[in-house]
């Protein structure tokens, strides 16, 4: 019996610790965001958000490739191929101990081997100005990746405050229900005793239905916002909840800036607008580019190479070394005619310009209106 009650207090024991256990994972799987959480998370998971990073990421790969483009290539080359001439009718004569031997060798080997440099000296300083032209893009990259960023906290931000204000109303309309109902409730009694006509007491039936209505529609907007956050959350928690936080007097008093001292701000550190300047930048060099269009290219190619053959009576090493053949060369090309396409080009850079001007007035337009409402 001794050793009975000892087991059953070994197994309450052991029962007790899974649970200890167990407490802190469904603590976690109940935890409640904080505006903070939702937004630290969605920075980091957010679909869209992690599309601009790639975007940003090919834009480094395109100036990366747009430097080394200053620097000169180098390519190696080998042919390697088999011939064959069945009417041959002379061949090579050896002697071999006073012996005269001619074979005819209609089968022959070729092969050959080249190294090739190239490189643009100057092209109008197209290079250059395709090097500026991919920093800028790069630099428009990081500044859509954070105005996604930003937009993203400000969804974040609305969602939020959207479920709190609707769960103040579900509260409200609650304590509402429950006045209509004790109204309602009153109303029945001071009918059948005769003070109060069916008239009056359909109007607090009435109104006890519809703060019950209002309890629903609540819910379901809640539900609806909830949902909306999870979707920028990346996450499919059916019990997600946030959490609400304690509100006080010194908050709502606290005094709003000023709407002059704000759009300021904005206008120093919003990414819209700075991507609007970047863009007003990049018009620049995209008119130097076609600009130069027009402008002669140097450039220089130098290259070495050898063959060998099976039919010489040279070895493989005498002929590749005989063989060599190097050229060093310079290029100039001049355009003469090209069919309008450098005055097109010109041309539409020059209203790309004046579209990015309007770009930034739009968009500090956009940003004045954001910040006074």
């Amino acid at each position: 019996m001794k050793h009975k009650d000892k087991t059953l207090k070994w197994l309450r024991a052991a029962w007790m610790l899974c649970c200890m256990a167990l407490l802190p994972a469904t603590a976690s799987a109940q935890q409640q965001w904080t505006l903070r959480d939702c937004i630290d998370y969605a920075l980091t998971h957010n679909i869209s958000l992690q599309k601009k990073r790639l975007t940003r990421l090919s834009a480094t790969e395109d100036l990366r490739q747009s430097e080394a483009a200053l620097l000169p290539s180098l390519s190696a080359s080998t042919n390697q191929s088999v011939g064959y001439r069945p009417w041959t009718s002379s061949g090579v004569t050896t002697v071999t101990n006073g012996t005269v031997n001619t074979s005819v060798r209609k089968t022959y080997y070729n092969g050959s081997y080249g190294l090739n440099a190239s490189w643009t000296v100057w092209n109008g300083n197209r290079n250059h100005n395709q090097v500026k032209l991919n920093q800028l893009a790069e630099q428009q990259a990081e500044l859509d990746s954070a105005l996604t960023a930003n937009t993203i906290q400000e969804q974040i931000a609305q969602y939020y405050v959207q479920i709190l204000y609707l769960n103040e109303a579900l509260n409200v309309s609650r304590q509402s229900l429950e006045a209509s109902k004790r109204n309602e409730e009153r109303g029945r009694e001071m009918v059948e005793v005769g003070k109060m006509s069916k008239a009056d007491l359909a109007q607090l039936t009435a109104q006890r239905a519809t703060d019950e209505y209002n309890i629903v529609a609540a819910e379901s907007e809640i539900a609806n916002y909830k949902l909306r956050l999870k979707q920028l959350l990346e996450i499919t928690d059916a019990e997600f909840d946030i959490a609400i936080p304690a509100a006080s007097d010194e908050q709502a008093l606290r005094q709003i800036p000023a709407l002059t001292s704000v759009y300021e701000s904005a206008l120093a550190t919003r990414p819209e607008i700075q991507g609007s300047r970047i863009n007003i930048q990049s018009s620049d060099v995209q008119l130097s580019l076609a600009e130069a269009q027009s402008l002669p290219t140097i450039s220089m190619t130098g290259g070495i190479g050898t063959s060998t053959n099976s039919l010489s009576s040279n070895g493989w090493g005498d002929q590749f070394k005989t063989n060599v053949d190097m050229s060093v060369g310079a290029t100039v090309s001049i355009p003469i005619f090209d069919n309008r396409s450098s005055r097109t080009a010109i041309n539409k850079a020059k209203l790309q310009q004046e579209q990015a001007l309007l770009d930034l007035q739009d968009q500090q337009k956009q940003l004045y209106a954001t910040v006074e409402g």
